[in-house]
């Protein structure tokens, strides 16, 4: 009975026209999304080559210019800019720190429409008032990007729902029920059987348009294997999900257009509702630091720095004679009072922007611990995580960058401090920033929503076990 049943339905399935329509658009939404995303890849790519170009197009300008000056010729460039100064070089040829996209990228835009991905750290700056958001349009924000994410969390389901809403339905309004109830087969496992067919169907739509997908921007799912698998499992455990919905509708409700109310209202409370409600509630008990006080607050430490400036560097050198130790002329100028002053401003302001990335955490954590509330946050944060595009993954980019920043400053320090000027020798060592992304496991997610789609469909066998089908019958 169950091949008869497979067989039956594979052939239902070949000859609707809406089911193929559906599949068609499936395969399109695919296309456009990994297309779209590629491209947004693409341009942040390229962005952050011009920026290394610039760099390296300017290096080459500050070579010739520090070679000219140790030969002692005359150059045209004024007297602050001239690289034999550590400041000069420190500021005016800052090297980018770049944010570069991973592999899986085009899957989620995530927080890219948001952050920059690449800033040019001075040694003049300040470490926390460094920019990581860009202009974006409020427009594009509103409505989102198409991407694969979008596809698989928020249009997925709705073709699932279009393909399940009346297995059981259709057939108790057609009056084909009383027929099938002839047959050597339990109503559960008849309704199982039509949706694991349908499950597997979509299924195979995914793989294929999946791996398409994949070779159509030039990579190679096998070259990409445990992302790849990584990536399925999700995308099946959340239609696993969305299939053990329509089982238990189906059971419980009715009429197909009862079932499609349902199913649709069941779509905006997981995918709409809880995620907004969660992020509202996140933002209402922990509320984000004033950033306009932050930075009132700094310029006020900063005026204040500025009236003591000489006092604080001779505090600073007493703290480090390694920075004087070199020097007979003791000659101080502006950047060295400026220097001491900036460090001790950026340990006045460590309380208040510790409290800021404080706020930041307790909202994550908040989400962190109710996003199972709602399988479409699962994904979407895996997803996100996946394309190296999650919330956290630009806070470990800003933390990495603070650090270079602080190093970068510090690499001119001694220069400054002991009076030495740069060279053409000294040029290999600057230092450089190299962006480490941090993997993420996506075990536990699959597992998780796995575990909540075997535990629909339990109870949604459990329910069924304690109706009688001639009353499911009479009811078509």
């Amino acid at each position: 009975m169950l091949s008869y049943n497979f067989k039956y339905e594979l052939k239902m399935l070949l000859r609707s026209r809406w089911i193929q329509l559906l599949s068609i658009i499936l395969v399109l939404l695919f296309g456009f999304a990994t297309y779209n995303g590629s491209q947004k890849v693409e341009k942040r790519k390229k962005d952050i080559a011009a920026a290394q170009k610039e760099v390296k197009d300017d290096d080459v300008k500050m070579l010739k210019l520090l070679d000219s000056v140790e030969r002692g010729l005359e150059v045209s460039a004024s007297s602050w800019t001239i690289p034999t100064s550590p400041m000069a070089v420190g500021n005016y040829h800052p090297r980018v720190a770049a944010m570069e996209p991973q592999p899986l990228a085009f899957l989620a835009t995530g927080q890219a429409d948001l952050f920059t991905h690449y800033v040019k750290p001075k040694v003049s700056g300040d470490d926390f008032a460094l920019n990581f958001t860009e202009m974006t349009s409020p427009v594009q924000l509103l409505f989102g990007s198409f991407d694969l994410a979008f596809v698989f969390v928020y249009l997925l389901p709705l073709l699932i729902i279009a393909f399940s809403y009346n297995i059981l339905s259709s057939e108790k309004e057609s009056g084909s029920l009383r027929l099938l109830a002839a047959q050597p087969i339990g109503l559960r496992l008849w309704l199982l059987q039509k949706m694991g067919l349908r499950f597997f169907w979509l299924a195979v739509i995914v793989v294929l348009a999946l791996t398409i997908a994949f070779l159509a921007i030039g990579m190679n799912p096998f070259g990409q294997f445990q992302s790849f698998v990584g990536l399925l499992g999700l995308i099946l455990a959340y239609m696993l999900f969305w299939f053990a919905i329509a089982f238990l509708v189906n059971l419980m409700v009715g009429s197909s257009a009862k079932n499609a109310v349902a199913l649709l209202g069941l779509w905006v409370v997981f995918v709409l509702l809880v995620p907004s409600v969660l992020n509202q509630l996140g933002n209402t008990l922990y509320p984000m630091p004033s950033r306009t006080l932050m930075i009132n607050e700094m310029r006020i430490l900063k005026a204040e720095a500025t009236k003591k400036q000489d006092e604080i560097l001779d505090n600073f050198l007493r703290d480090h004679p390694e920075y004087a130790i070199n020097d007979s002329t003791q000659r101080r100028g502006f950047y060295h009072r400026y220097m001491a002053s900036q460090k001790l401003l950026k340990e006045e302001l460590g309380p208040v922007v510790n409290t800021y990335e404080e706020q930041i955490q307790r909202q994550q954590d908040w989400i962190g611990a109710l996003k199972w509330i709602s399988p479409a946050i699962i994904i979407q944060e895996s997803l996100n995580k996946m394309a190296g595009t999650s919330t956290q993954d630009y806070e470990s980019y800003r933390k990495q960058v603070v650090a270079f920043a602080g190093e970068w400053r510090e690499h001119f320090m001694p220069f400054l401090y002991n009076n030495v000027e740069f060279s053409q020798e000294d040029y290999p060592n600057l230092p450089n920033f190299n962006y480490v992304h941090q993997s993420q496991d996506q075990l536990l997610s699959i597992s998780f929503a796995l575990l909540i789609s075997l535990g629909l469909f339990g109870l949604g066998i459990m329910i069924s076990q304690n109706w009688k089908e001639v009353g499911i019958l009479n009811q078509g």
